[in-house]
């Protein structure tokens, strides 16, 4: 079953398919924080002390069925990771590289919605990776978990893509490797900006 992708107004909608490849992690890293800020949506990205809930997959697992009109993406820094957002109603949507040839992308976990009788757990298991814990907030910081097994099974996967041509198969990018939106690149001043909200 299907794992339900939504922003919080509805406008935007899809599935991510939960037979693909997936991992779960928290990243209290102060780019995924300022993402949040940006977005002025700490309250339903972050937890407590500041970290996001991520759901690491392949491009190819997800699957946009309305709204695909409203889907922007930003950079907090020039050649920085492009991140995917809704601007109806700033809901969060992902990360990924710059580059579709690398077939990566981490969902934050608040525009995903599980079917009626399922949750995250049921369809992607257990959140199994933290990382980046020095930059979170309060005592004591969280511990620090790397499923190297997964990251390991990832690899392949990535090079069965580039193979296959499965890498174009994205929401995200068109099929000769263009952003479907112009990002917006923050200067450097305001992302300074941003910093020192945090």
């Amino acid at each position: 079953m299907n794992c339900l992708l939504r922003c919080s107004c509805g406008k935007v909608k899809g599935t991510v398919e939960t037979a693909k490849f997936h991992n779960r992690c928290v990243c209290y890293c102060k780019t995924c924080q300022a993402f949040a800020h940006f977005l002025n949506k700490a309250e339903d990205v972050l937890d407590g002390q500041g970290g996001t809930a991520i759901l690491q997959t392949v491009p190819s697992a997800i699957h946009i069925s309305a709204g695909k009109e409203e889907i922007r993406c930003m950079s907090l820094t020039k050649g920085g990771l492009l991140r995917w957002y809704t601007q109806c109603c700033n809901t969060a949507i992902g990360n990924t590289p710059a580059n579709y040839k690398i077939p990566f992308v981490g969902l934050i976990q608040a525009c995903l919605r599980p079917q009626v009788g399922s949750t995250l757990d049921k369809s992607f298991g257990p959140i199994k990776t933290r990382v980046n814990t020095q930059s979170a907030k309060g005592e004591p910081k969280p511990k620090a978990s790397i499923a190297l097994g997964i990251m390991l099974k990832f690899m392949p996967i990535l090079f069965k893509a580039r193979l296959n041509g499965s890498y174009k198969k994205t929401p995200f990018f068109s099929p000769e490797g263009t952003p479907v939106v112009i990002p917006n690149v923050l200067d450097e001043a305001e992302y300074k900006k941003l910093l020192q909200s945090l």
